[in-house]
């Protein structure tokens, strides 16, 4: 892993693709890298996620090519590599397990980043009518320890179709159900890396459990 964040700390200062090419052969063992932690993972997450299936680490790794067809800034690279998996891979709609590597900025977490309009009202409407369940969820000891907060942005109001004065309206006004828990430098190239990212994943399957079912209850 070591290797990992200083190929990813020298193309964060030389972002070009003269270096890239320069150094491929350093970004091709840490892609081979991840595609090995990759597997690692998801062998051990379908232990206590039986809906993850046998993936390929390919369809979970993102690239680090980076569209700046619609974009100003126009660097080439990612700075960052990661992971996510869930039942089909980086482009699933479904909930799911990532890790993500870049200096100074490592975590690991999931759920559901930025859904379409339809599965994250599916979602709504799952804590809408079940929302002691989900509470029980988000508020478990352990859950707290490990996520202290929901990524991403929230609405200011009501969404639409959900009545304002709904008791746990702050749970629905989330347009991500994602979470995730910070890694320093030392953890991720510690020898305890598998271990420690395995239990960050375990404390977040029962809520991608939640977020799933909805999915398939109210989509």
């Amino acid at each position: 892993m070591e290797k990992i964040l200083n190929f990813l700390s020298g193309l964060s200062k030389n972002n070009s693709r003269e270096w890239f090419n320069d150094h491929r052969r350093e970004y091709e063992e840490s892609r081979d890298k991840m595609f090995f932690y990759t597997e690692v993972f998801i062998n051990e997450i379908r232990k206590f996620d039986t809906e993850i299936p046998v993936t390929d680490p390919k369809e979970c790794l993102f690239r680090i090519f980076r569209d700046i067809r619609f974009s100003n800034d126009k660097r080439p690279y990612k700075t960052n590599m990661g992971s996510f998996i869930a039942k089909g891979g980086r482009k699933s709609a479904h909930a799911g397990y990532y890790f993500h590597i870049e200096p100074d900025s490592n975590f690991a977490g999931g759920g559901i980043y930025m859904p379409p309009a339809e599965p994250l009202k599916a979602i709504r409407m799952a804590i809408y009518e079940n929302p002691d369940e989900f509470i029980s969820l988000v508020e478990n000891k352990n859950f707290k320890k490990t996520f202290t907060e929901f990524y991403g942005e929230k609405l200011k109001t009501a969404p639409k179709g959900f009545p304002k004065d709904f008791e746990h309206i702050n749970l629905l006004l989330h347009k991500s159900y994602a979470f995730g828990h910070q890694l320093n430098n030392d953890e991720v190239k510690g020898e305890n890396f598998i271990e420690t990212t395995l239990d960050i994943f375990k404390n977040l399957a029962p809520v991608n459990r939640f977020l799933n079912e909805a999915l398939v209850k109210y989509l």
